[in-house]
């Protein structure tokens, strides 16, 4: 079996680094915004919605984030009564619910957004470093 380069394998621990010191940064700086992590990131998620409506759905979010869909029910639950998400109905299909933020919840996620600037800047650019160090296989 071949041996890994020892560059490939530092360029890897300084990206994992720099990707964990994001998450922890991003943990504090949506409580400081008032949201736990996983409100900030359902927020993320619904006003980011890949197809650019900035709504979306508990299965979608569920999709997205990887999560049971009960799970996604409980956090969208626990939002809404915090007055961070609202639902409207499908007008196309009754059984769905679109969910959008409230303009407290649009509020609380600018604020953190906005903060991460630097930090998503850092994370660019120590995938731009791991990208030029690693070589295809």
């Amino acid at each position: 079996m071949a041996s890994v380069p020892i560059s490939e394998v530092v360029a890897v621990a300084e990206f994992r680094a720099a990707l964990r010191q994001f998450l922890r940064r991003t943990e504090r700086i949506a409580r400081d915004s008032g949201l736990t992590p996983q409100r900030y990131l359902l927020l993320l998620m619904v006003k980011g919605a890949a197809d650019g409506s900035e709504r979306s759905t508990v299965t979608a979010l569920a999709e997205r984030l990887q999560l049971a869909q009960s799970t996604v029910t409980e956090l969208v639950s626990r939002a809404e009564e915090a007055g961070l998400l609202g639902r409207e109905q499908s007008t196309k299909d009754a059984r769905v619910a679109h969910l959008r933020l409230t303009e407290e919840g649009e509020q609380r996620l600018t604020r953190a957004f906005t903060t991460l600037a630097a930090e998503r800047a850092n994370l660019r650019d120590a995938f731009a470093h791991l990208d030029s160090t690693i070589s295809p296989t």
